[in-house]
């Protein structure tokens, strides 16, 4: 079985229209500012003037990223704000809705069909396994992208602030480091391309994705890709969901490991009292993935 993907040619028309990957630097600058700042509730000049970049211009390349406002965004990444309501008695997901982390979805989600490989592999640290790996640019940032002829293995990000490339491609391919890999930044493009266009996330051709880690790892992910577009979950929640409520700690630490970053939405995940808590590409990237699909659930 391969991972059927179209030409790079064919795909970067949709992924350019849906994904206007030079918008992301600035927006990731916002979204640090907001971060930040939201105790305050800057106004949008005052968003704009803190990155010297005029308020249209901001305001347009928020829109065209997010499909809202940086003023929704604001909203929806106001933590404090979460917690307040949950220390009024609001439940966790209602709290979380009102921030932006949860809601009704006009979306269904990425249809993913998933296999789990034999965990001979993950013990063999992926002897004999045939690799294929690229880097790209994705609304997120430069991307790498790690497959095998199964389906997509790996999704993870390069930050120059983070060593860029090489730690990013050593981060990844050190979860199998007797794996073959060859490189091919044209099959990233279009396997890329293809995850970012809400407009493919078709029950009738499924994104083919496969699990590599140990048994435990692999039920948390199943679970992980069972959270719709638009909502949160628990660590300890997803530990009950699994049969194993006492391993809230054990499922935090399978998160953090998870090899397929928004594909295997980790990024869902949230503290018990609402909070975003750790991600392993970095809490502003979370919090961008979680405003981007706030935008599609709106």
């Amino acid at each position: 079985m391969t991972l059927h993907t179209p030409s790079p040619r064919d795909a970067e028309p949709g992924f350019a229209a849906v994904v206007p990957t030079s918008d992301y630097p600035l927006v990731r600058r916002a979204i640090e500012f907001i971060s930040l700042a939201y105790r305050e509730q800057p106004s949008l000049d005052a968003i704009a003037g803190a990155l010297d970049v005029s308020p249209d211009h901001l305001e347009a390349a928020f829109r065209r990223w997010a499909g809202l406002s940086p003023k929704a965004f604001l909203q929806a990444v106001t933590i404090d704000h979460a917690r307040r309501l949950l220390s009024e008695g609001l439940p966790l997901l209602e709290a979380a809705h009102e921030v932006g982390l949860s809601g009704p979805s006009r979306l269904h989600d990425l249809f993913v069909k998933h296999e789990a490989m034999s965990p001979g592999v993950h013990k063999a640290k992926g002897e004999g396994l045939a690799l294929a790996y690229g880097f790209t640019d994705g609304p997120f940032g430069r991307t790498l992208a790690v497959w095998t002829d199964r389906g997509l293995a790996g999704l993870a990000f390069s930050d120059e602030d983070r060593g860029g490339d090489a730690h990013a491609l050593a981060d990844m391919l050190g979860r199998w480091p007797r794996a073959a890999a060859t490189r091919d930044d044209a099959g990233a493009a279009t396997i890329v391309a293809r995850i970012f266009r809400p407009d493919a996330w078709r029950a009738d051709a499924p994104l083919r994705v496969v699990l590599i880690g140990t048994d435990f790892e692999v039920r948390v992910w199943e679970r992980l890709l069972a959270i719709p577009l638009g909502a949160a979950t628990t660590y300890s929640a997803v530990a009950t969901e699994i049969g194993a409520p006492k391993a809230s700690r054990a499922v935090g630490a399978a998160v953090g490991r998870n090899p397929i970053s928004f594909v295997v939405p980790c990024h869902r995940v949230v503290g018990k009292s609402g909070a975003l808590t750790g991600y392993h590409w970095g809490l502003t990237r979370k919090r961008a993935m979680l405003g981007w699909e706030f935008g599609l659930a709106g």
